[in-house]
């Protein structure tokens, strides 16, 4: 063991550059992650900046910077933790968002399987993360978002400054169905979608965000193929329910990305399991595992599943998203999870491109 007083800060940052991003693969140091370092031995005080607050690795981060700078003598690591987003660069001919750094799709082509409750609590679970989040309700047809945010139908149709994001749970929310009483049906054809929904991207004050979550219609639409042109979409993600044909729809919408040249960070499996509240047993409704496997078949990341719970359905209803009402449920946890999954998923792609 090294002599407290032989230990500098030299020594300190020799021992980081061997802590590796396990995502990334590459140095703290070298990533520039290291921002600060007051040593006061037995004592050192650091300050790391990661490239998400949803790092799903941080405690392996601090597990391994404690296990490089402890036999250095050193017998306290106090570690502040920041993070910096990176933004997502436009290709040729789109257009950036203001203040946006990244836009995540969510998407399915196949309606009723979760894709909008999904979306709704990634959001939340990257807000909750402390990242700057919004949500585009890009599901003009059946803009289900206010109600699962436990907002009024139409509640900005009399107002003069058009559509302006209302913010809830720690995430910027816009909807057309702000502008629509309840029950008013939206009658439009594709080339007015695909316009309404450029709107909602380009239109809509959001301030500053690091990510802004945007919950497509099913299938391969106007609104998929507008966005995608038209905006800087940083990656998509696909959401499944287990049974083969939501599955074979779902490897199509990651056909549609790729045709589109839009990364796809992974699939998720939502209802995966259901688990009896009386019993404990656990029930496989729409059978268990295909997205998984249909994600191995294309080669893409399988991002995690999500139990068919009462009270995701009860959240949404009652515009409570499960991550924020019940944060404790297996559920709302495999979301969170899901959330740094994808946050991780997407510096890897940003590095890669760099």
């Amino acid at each position: 063991m090294a002599e407290l007083a032989a230990v500098s800060h030299d020594d300190v940052m020799a021992a980081l550059a061997t802590v590796n991003d396990p995502e990334l693969h590459a140095s703290i140091v070298r990533l520039g992650m290291v921002k600060e370092v007051v040593l006061d031995a037995p004592s050192v005080r650091l300050k790391i900046e990661l490239t998400t607050p949803a790092c799903p690795l941080k405690d392996k981060i601090q597990t391994d910077i404690e296990a490089a700078l402890l036999p250095l003598g050193l017998t306290s690591v106090v570690i502040e933790w920041g993070a910096e987003v990176r933004a997502s660069n436009p290709k040729e001919g789109q257009k950036a968002i203001e203040g946006v750094r990244n836009i995540i799709a969510v998407a399915s082509n196949k309606g009723g399987v979760g894709k909008s409750t999904v979306a709704s609590n990634l959001a939340v679970a990257l807000a909750k993360a402390g990242a700057r989040v919004g949500l585009v309700d890009a599901d003009i047809t059946g803009p289900n978002m206010p109600t699962m945010f436990g907002l009024e139908q139409g509640l900005q149709r009399e107002s003069t400054d058009g559509l302006r994001p209302v913010e809830r749970y720690g995430v910027k929310l816009v909807s057309i169905g702000f502008l629509l009483p309840k029950g008013t049906p939206v009658v439009w054809r594709g080339p007015m979608i695909g316009s309404a929904v450029r709107q909602l991207l380009h239109d809509v004050p959001w301030g500053e965000l690091d990510y802004l979550i945007v919950d497509l219609p099913p299938g391969t639409s106007d609104a998929s193929m507008s966005m995608a042109q038209d905006a800087p979409i940083s990656g998509a993600v696909i959401v499944s329910t287990p049974q083969q044909v939501s599955v074979e729809d779902a490897m199509k919408a990651v056909a549609m990305f790729e045709k589109l040249d839009v990364p796809v960070f992974g699939m998720i499996e939502n209802m995966s399991y259901f688990i009896a509240p009386d019993t404990g047993a656990r029930y496989d409704i729409f059978g268990h595992g295909g997205a998984a496997a249909a994600a191995e078949d294309l080669g893409i990341d399988f991002l995690g599943e999500i139990p068919l719970e009462l009270a995701v359905r009860e959240g949404a209803d009652n515009g409570e998203p499960i991550v924020y009402g019940h944060p404790e449920s297996a559920s709302a946890l495999a979301i969170e999870r899901i959330a740094g999954n994808v946050a991780a998923r997407l510096s890897v792609l940003q590095r890669m491109g760099n």
